[in-house]
């Protein structure tokens, strides 16, 4: 994912990139947007929201992982959202919480959002905008959505992490993480038929990725049983001696 990314700014020792595609897809969408605005500024500025809330969640993701000691150093934007590259220790508590901070952040910024919207709700008796009014409600609905999403429990959704991570006190880190991979699949097909639905070409890709994504984490159970395997067996130098 980070190919095609390019460093866009740095803070608390987080590097953040910006992949190119961010770029073509905002120019796309905020042509549409502007039919929803007096003027393309306005959709621009709503674009920019919904990245700066992205933002902000992936900085929850990373600044929970290093509270716990783990590693978090870069976050990537691009079209279908942001990615958090976060490394906590191999501790179910560690994992949950490096996952659980993200949708907190847009738990925390819900009532803030709305607050701005119901405040310029009446922009014709306080004088501002209709556009403000607009964007505001608009980036309320935004944050509310992302936060709905991101909890379905198809990983590798944050949701879908979550679950793992509580599956992982229970059943261990391997077959928790299969479990939470096939949940995945099954919730990308019913993404999948979503799209289809609907007839959404974005909605499709998201299905996709998720598939992707699901599919990669049941690989992955496979090494890891593979070394659970090697890790148990003894080494000869580790075999008793034969007895004389």
């Amino acid at each position: 994912m980070q190919r095609g990314a390019f460093p866009l700014f740095r803070f608390g020792g987080i590097q953040v990139y910006l992949h190119f595609s961010w770029l073509i897809v905002a120019w796309f969408e905020i042509s549409l947007g502007k039919n929803r605005y007096g003027s393309p500024g306005w959709a621009a500025a709503e674009y920019v929201g919904l990245f700066a809330i992205v933002l902000l969640h992936e900085f929850g993701h990373a600044f929970a992982c290093r509270s716990t000691g783990g590693r978090a150093d870069r976050i990537v934007l691009w079209p279908l959202g942001g990615l958090a590259f976060v490394d906590p220790p191999m501790r179910p508590g560690a994992v949950l919480w490096s996952i659980a901070a993200g949708p907190l952040v847009n738990v925390v910024l819900f009532p803030i959002l709305l607050i701005a919207a119901t405040a310029t709700a009446n922009y014709r008796l306080i004088g501002v905008d209709p556009n403000l009014h607009h964007l505001s409600v608009s980036l309320c609905f935004i944050n509310l959505t992302l936060l709905i999403f991101n909890l379905l429990p198809f990983y590798p959704l944050d949701g879908g992490q979550i679950v793992r991570a509580l599956l992982w006190f229970k059943v261990g880190p391997v077959r928790s993480l299969m479990i939470a991979g096939v949940i995945g699949i099954f919730g990308a097909a019913l993404v999948g038929l979503f799209a289809y639905r609907i007839r959404s070409i974005w909605v499709g890709i998201i299905a996709f990725f998720l598939s992707s994504q699901a599919k990669g984490a049941i690989e992955r159970t496979k090494a890891m049983r593979l070394q659970v395997d090697e890790a148990a067996t003894p080494s000869p130098t580790q075999q008793a001696p034969p007895k004389i």
